[in-house]
């Protein structure tokens, strides 16, 4: 059990990562308060109401003056509170830009020196990448879509603070207590089993992927090794896990197999990310994800079948 003094504050910690790091983090004893509106899903920490060790406030991130009264108690500070995804985006701009970079950008000029961050973003910033080449943590941020943007010029302001640690996040699948089904593995898995086929356009774009217990894990690890990490910025995925979506849509079927796949041509899709990427920087630090793809998979698969109603999208 970790030290109980740790005071730990979650923005956005009732969402999809959010409500994952938070329970684990009440579980291992730090005392951590969660600052969030419960706009998609009220009732994603209900399980933590019992425990002494932890707190909601209903609260927008975008209100600075009143982080500005609670920030210095705070020993680490994860701001996960964000419009998440493309569509999202592109269908609130004004909300995406204020809550995205504004707020973190405010954050930022009142946090004080005791505050270490943890800050997540997207490794989506790195756009269309070289098509033998992966992406590291030196490449160039090549962001299309305005969610990409925001985040990417986020992680520039926190990465400019006295204590952080910044990650840049594969696509991550898995079940959640706030559950989302609108991310890719996710998604898949979920219309295999409604639909028993995937139509798929553009099937050669590559993705990285990361099960979000293991974004979880990395919190943690993190925690225990934020003075040899601070200052870096870190993808967080797994290295066996660069696939296409045609490949992506196969692995699916081996556990699937009347899955059926068809490849429409000439159809672009309205994500034109598409890049590998390298998750060598953070394996030399020592930390190495646990959940494979093919486990994820079979978890989404028995979720979809035994719940079928469990999809909460964020549009």
């Amino acid at each position: 059990m970790i030290n109980s003094k740790i005071n730990i504050l979650i923005t956005g910690g009732a969402g999809y990562l959010g409500s994952m790091i938070s329970t684990e983090l009440v579980k291992q004893n730090f005392n951590v308060t969660v600052i969030d509106l419960l706009k998609y899903d009220k009732g994603s920490l209900n399980h933590l109401y019992v425990n002494d060790n932890f707190k909601l406030i209903k609260k927008d991130v975008r209100d600075i003056k009143f982080l500005k009264k609670i920030v210095k108690k705070f020993d680490y500070i994860i701001p996960l509170a964000a419009l998440v995804g493309a569509p999202l985006c592109e269908k609130f701009k004004k909300d995406a830009v204020s809550t995205n970079f504004d707020a973190i950008n405010g954050l930022s000029k009142v946090i004080t020196n005791k505050n270490k961050i943890i800050f997540m973003t997207s490794n989506s910033g790195y756009g269309i990448g070289e098509k033998n080449k992966f992406c590291d943590e030196n490449s160039p941020l090549k962001p299309i879509s305005l969610y990409g943007r925001t985040k990417c010029d986020a992680e520039k302001v926190v990465n400019n603070q006295k204590n952080n640690v910044c990650f840049r996040l594969a696509t991550v699948f898995g079940n959640s207590y706030r559950m989302r089904s609108d991310l890719l593995v996710n998604n898949f898995v979920q219309t295999a089993i409604k639909k028993n086929k995937l139509t798929i356009f553009e099937p050669k774009f590559r993705r990285n992927f990361i099960h979000v217990k293991d974004v979880v894990n990395a919190v943690i690890f993190t925690i225990k090794n934020f003075k040899k990490m601070n200052g870096e910025i870190y993808n967080l995925g797994l290295s066996n896990a660069n696939l296409t979506k045609i490949g992506l849509a196969k692995k699916i079927k081996k556990f699937h197999p009347s899955l059926k796949i068809s490849v429409i041509k000439n159809r672009k899709d309205p994500d034109q990310r598409d890049y590998f990427v390298s998750n060598k920087k953070i394996e030399k630090v020592g930390f190495r994800p646990k959940v494979n793809l093919e486990n994820g998979i079979k978890e989404l698969l028995n979720i979809f079948k035994n719940d079928p109603n469990k999809i909460i999208n964020n549009y």
